[in-house]
């Protein structure tokens, strides 16, 4: 999905630390936690593990913020369309 324009690469871009993305989607794998032992403070293995995993996965998205916030995803000139061109659609 990404086109060359005068040498340059415009579109979206892959980065290899956005699949760390993937890892808070392993959250919705119920059966490989969905267990009473070993329990935690009087919790059941399936909540307390769903704690630890929240905390897992902002600490992933905290590592892909981090690590891609000063690329840019397009490179090339920027969108220099004003506010008032832009279609608000008929006005009666």
């Amino acid at each position: 999905m990404s086109g060359k324009a005068a040498g340059k690469v415009t579109g979206l871009q892959f980065r290899p630390w956005n699949l760390f993305l993937l890892i808070p989607l392993l959250m919705l794998v119920t059966p490989w936690f969905n267990f009473d032992r070993p329990r935690l403070f009087g919790l059941p293995f399936f909540y307390w593990f769903q704690f630890v995993y929240v905390i897992i996965g902002v600490a992933s998205v905290a590592v892909v913020y981090l690590t891609t916030k000063d690329t840019p995803v397009v490179k090339g000139k920027p969108d220099r369309l004003a506010v008032d061109e832009l279609d608000e659609g008929e006005q009666r």
